[in-house]
């Protein structure tokens, strides 16, 4: 089975299926490695992580589709990916869906933001006409030249016009063509339980640690009807901590041991990046 297909059956199974965010080629292997059905190539974690700048619109569509190509590189495992707006309007939409189908992705999330957008759990926000986000929604569709690339199709409506807003128009996004939806930043449970009952279409709860959602066990989410719950800088929120963790030690006691646990050791950071096939090749072409 394709990744795409992969990816397909993954949200159409509503079970809940915990997607972690990758922000790098390195931080997707990890997400592999524990065994996680596919990943979400985060455009927050790009930006806070390369360019250490928040997520307020930053990120161009070259940024992330580099981030994608490397990715798709280093795992096997079904790519979601982040591209904001679409970078611009109906027509940059289309592009967009072709550059980073072109890079890799299995499915492509856009958003109804006006632009630069922020993130979905910052204040500020604002949202383009519904007539514009659906327009911009059927050229993502058009422009896939696999009919297994997903759309996913978000909307920030909840925080400007309110959570009816929102739900008509994800149910718009979906009769546009969009494969998944994404509403964002819901602020109670009960709209939780609400959305797969409102809207047929297979959908994404996010989960932001520190957001402005409820968090809800993955269990919970499958037994309403979710097919995907994202936890998108998860693994970026526990690096940070980690980092500063082990370079405070550093800092105070003047040296970090792999015995103090604060460090991955040498031999588990050579098997991620996959070292012993890298030196089985040099063998094979020496």
């Amino acid at each position: 089975m394709s990744t795409r297909k992969k990816l397909k059956e993954i949200a159409e199974s509503r079970r809940g299926t915990i997607v972690p965010g990758a922000f790098n080629a390195l931080s997707a292997k990890v997400v592999a490695d524990l065994g996680f059905e596919a990943i979400y190539i985060t455009g927050a974690g790009v930006t806070n992580m390369w360019f250490g700048m928040p997520d307020q619109g930053f990120m161009g569509l070259a940024d992330i589709a580099d981030h994608t190509a490397r990715i798709r590189d280093a795992v096997d495992v079904p790519l979601i990916v982040d591209a904001d707006t679409g970078f611009g309007n109906a027509l940059n939409v289309y592009h967009t869906v072709r550059t980073l189908e072109r890079a890799g992705a299995d499915c492509i999330q856009l958003e109804d933001q006006i632009a630069p957008k922020r993130c979905g759990h910052f204040a500020g926000k604002d949202v383009i006409s519904t007539e514009e986000a659906v327009s911009k929604i059927k050229a993502a569709v058009d422009a896939r030249r696999d009919p297994d690339l997903l759309i996913m199709a978000r909307t920030d409506a909840a925080a400007v016009h309110g959570f009816e807003a929102a739900v008509e128009r994800a149910a718009r996004f979906a009769e546009a063509g969009a494969d998944i939806l994404f509403v964002e930043a819901v602020t109670t449970a009960d709209e939780i339980r609400a959305l797969p009952q409102r809207l047929s279409t297979p959908q994404l709860m996010n989960m932001v640690i520190g957001g402005k959602t409820p968090i809800f066990n993955a269990t919970e989410l499958a037994s309403l009807g979710y097919g995907i719950v994202l936890y998108a800088n998860a693994a970026l929120q526990g690096a940070v901590a980690g980092m500063q963790k082990a370079l405070t030690v550093l800092r105070d006691e003047k040296e970090v041991t792999e015995s103090s646990g604060l460090v991955t050791p040498f031999a588990e950071r050579q098997r991620l990046v996959g070292k012993a096939e890298w030196d089985a090749l040099e063998k094979i072409y020496s």
